[in-house]
């Protein structure tokens, strides 16, 4: 499903040049979940960006579904994203000014979903996650953990095979957050997709197959 190998990426700060992402080597296979851990600054974050082909590598390869992404066109990678990705981050990005239902069905305006199936799709998500009757609430009238159970429906939405997630449960209390973990865990299990999460929590990690350290990942590691 997923392959890298001798991927670096480094931006320019001033004068100098920083290494924000260096690995060797990382196989996930199809169905697989998988916490990725480490320091703060070590790279996660910005691993996941090149999976999404939100940014490029510098050198490197990175194969996902057969696909090699960073042979990609600009427009490619975005079309790739939206028919085979799923994000769900720390801060939601859900639009206040839309409803949960509209919200969720946002999440496939560049995407495979069109038509009167569209609505009906995001409504059984919505009610699969028990936001059944919040429906028609906007975000700023939902609880934390609510929130974060849209931002889940709007990653599936697509029925996308990978699931990435950026520090996810940083906002929410333990309780909230194992129950959401495990909702979204439980969701792709059921659809064999695959799961990618940083986080800094111990306690998230385990509630996935692996846990990777990010630090063992480096090219001089």
């Amino acid at each position: 499903m997923i392959r890298i190998r001798d991927l670096t990426k480094s931006y320019v700060r001033g004068d100098e040049s920083v290494v924000a992402c260096d690995v060797r080597a990382l196989d996930i296979a199809t169905g697989e979940q998988v916490a990725l851990v480490g320091r703060s600054g070590c790279g996660k974050s910005t691993l996941l960006n090149l999976l999404t082909g939100l940014s490029l590598p510098d050198h490197g390869s990175i194969r996902i579904q057969d696909v090699e992404i960073t042979q990609l066109s600009e427009t490619a990678r975005d079309r790739f994203r939206a028919e085979h990705v799923g994000m769900v981050f720390q801060t939601f990005n859900l639009l206040q000014p839309f409803t949960a239902l509209e919200n969720v069905m946002l999440g496939s305006v560049f995407g495979k979903g069109a038509g009167s199936h569209l609505k009906a799709k995001a409504t059984e998500l919505l009610q699969n996650v028990g936001l059944g009757h919040r429906m028609n609430h906007r975000p700023n009238e939902l609880s934390v953990g609510q929130c974060q159970r849209v931002a889940i429906c709007r990653a599936l939405i697509n029925d996308p095979a990978l699931i990435f997630a950026d520090e996810p449960l940083g906002n929410q209390d333990r309780v909230t957050g194992t129950e959401v973990l495990q909702l979204l865990l439980d969701m792709a299990r059921a659809d064999k997709r695959t799961v990618v999460m940083v986080t800094h929590s111990p306690e998230s990690a385990a509630q996935l197959d692996r846990t990777v350290e990010f630090d063992e990942l480096r090219r001089d590691a």
